[in-house]
């Protein structure tokens, strides 16, 4: 069963090198988990209208968690 988290994050300023989640990620401000991916897009819609968002100082990340590769399923 794939699970999804909703994460919200502040955005980093550009320093001019290759931005790396899996060596430096954004600090998190928020993660929520859903079971669905439904209730994880009405989520993230949600922290999409905050200001901080709007404003393009936080952003919304939503990230499937627990997927099987394709090769196993029929298995």
């Amino acid at each position: 069963m794939t699970r999804f988290l909703v994460v919200l994050t502040d955005v980093r300023p550009f320093d001019g090198a290759a931005r790396d989640e899996r060596t430096s990620p954004e600090r998190r401000r928020q993660v929520v988990g859903a079971s669905s991916q439904a209730a994880a897009d009405r989520i993230a819609g949600a922290f999409m209208a905050l200001g901080m968002v709007r404003a393009r100082r936080q952003r919304v990340k939503v990230i499937a968690v627990g997927r099987r590769p394709s090769a196993l399923r029929s298995a």
